[in-house]
């Protein structure tokens, strides 16, 4: 099947795609380095060379990309902190609806009187819940929560937000509103590495956090690897 991944940093951790062919493609918005193997492509969103923080990605290229690839569903992996106490980390999730006020979305239509209503297709994720199980429980309809980094939030941010959504992210808003612009079809996956900050007791510090991330690789690597065979 013909579909593109994207994922952050824990695809720069991943051996799974080591052998895959690295390629670049040129944009109207910036140079682009994928990689590739058959009908299916993998951006890593941070790009590959010095990782850039959220506020600081090149969405609009990534997702012109993958337009001018060919590509049409797009399955996105985002790590997410949880609002909510019954989705602790190590949880997947699929978000069909999100919100974005702190920042205005990002688009393609800077000289154009245009507009379109925001959405997250997610057509394969009854498929992929369907097949990954019962190796995967991934919960569906969430709601994500995006603020814009590059810092976590504060814990008088998090008691405003956490009655908005379910998790919070800094990055799939941005995507999920660059692929409906262009006509592709964005699929939500997402991975709780920690409560957000405040909640359950917790406080955020940058190098645990780390290790959460770390610790959660394995279920990272064995849902590609699962995913891989599905849409293979």
């Amino acid at each position: 099947m013909k579909v593109a991944f994207i994922s952050g940093t824990s695809i720069v951790n991943s051996t799974l795609f080591s052998s895959w062919e690295v390629k670049t493609v040129e944009t109207k918005y910036g140079t682009v380095t994928y990689k590739c193997r058959g009908e299916q492509a993998l951006i890593n969103r941070h790009g590959y060379a010095f990782p850039l923080p959220p506020h600081a990605i090149n969405y609009r290229a990534n997702i012109a990309a993958l337009t001018d690839l060919g590509f049409v569903d797009i399955v996105s992996l985002n790590s997410v902190g949880s609002l909510k106490k019954d989705l602790p980390p190590g949880t997947f999730v699929s978000c069909s609806d999100y919100v974005c006020l702190q920042q205005g979305p990002m688009t393609f239509f800077d000289h154009e009187l245009r507009g379109g209503a925001p959405g997250i297709a997610n057509n394969l994720i009854p498929r992929l819940v369907a097949e990954l199980t019962p190796e995967f429980r991934i919960q569906t309809g969430k709601v994500y929560v995006q603020m814009r980094g590059p810092r976590f939030e504060t814990k008088a941010e998090i008691r405003i937000v956490k009655e908005w959504g379910d998790v919070i992210g800094m990055t799939a808003a941005h995507e999920a509103d660059l692929c409906t612009e262009n006509g592709l079809r964005y699929n939500s996956l997402a991975l709780v590495d920690n409560f957000a900050n405040g909640l359950e007791g917790t406080e955020i510090d940058f190098s645990k956090f780390k290790d959460l991330v770390k610790d959660n690789q394995a279920k990272v690597n064995l849902l590609f690897t699962r995913m891989l065979e599905i849409l293979g």
